[in-house]
């Protein structure tokens, strides 16, 4: 029995050792360039050997991917539920809401992408974000809808990318940002919904 216990802990341990690695592999690409840092930096910044940090991961991009998987698989999770739902309003701004939170979960890397769109478009990174923002417009709108409406839905999520980006080095509380940011494109949401019912 005490074997398993000590299992678990280590395993938890050497899960904390992974994401503290991203952490600081993303605070080193957002300082100085994807380019520019090195594993070895990376290392030398947590304080491990570059031995250790190779036990998880073995290059600069296998980071970045991971990181990029962690963080958007609630996305894809929620993708997933959307698919599910009912084609209706209420699917439609729980959507939106959700979306907002993963989104923010997902900051740091959202961040990066901005400053470093080349890298994005060299890994894989570009195509699966490409492929999630799809996924998630294929359920917001409704294929019989006005052009105009199928616009303000896909607007609501460019409402939330922008969000992330404009408003985060502007004063103000980062929860009533989000919170204005997402009322926004409830509206939008909801506007679309108005327009395909009346036509």
């Amino acid at each position: 029995m005490g074997g398993t216990m000590d299992g678990t802990r280590q395993q938890r341990r050497r899960g904390n050792t992974r994401q503290r690695i991203q952490d600081v592999a993303l605070e080193l690409f957002a300082e100085q360039g994807y380019e520019k840092t090195s594993l070895r930096e990376i290392a030398e910044r947590l304080d491990v050997t570059k031995a250790a940090l190779y036990y998880h991961f073995k290059t600069k991009e296998e980071i970045l991917v991971s990181i990029f998987e962690d963080l958007s698989r609630p996305i894809e999770d929620l993708i997933a539920w959307g698919r599910q739902q009912p084609h209706n309003l209420e699917t439609k701004q729980e959507i939106v809401r959700r979306y907002s939170e993963a989104l923010a979960g997902a900051a740091p890397l959202f961040r990066f992408m901005q400053e470093n769109q080349a890298t994005i478009r060299e890994l894989s990174i570009g195509e699966m974000f490409k492929s999630r923002t799809l996924g998630l417009r294929d359920i917001l709108i409704d294929p019989e809808a006005d052009l105009v409406d199928q616009v303000r839905c896909v607007s609501a999520m460019f409402t939330l990318h922008a969000g992330m980006i404009v408003f985060q080095d502007l004063e103000g509380d980062p929860e009533k940002k989000r919170e204005a940011v997402l009322e926004v494109a409830t509206d939008l949401v909801a506007q679309a919904h108005r327009g395909s019912r009346s036509s």
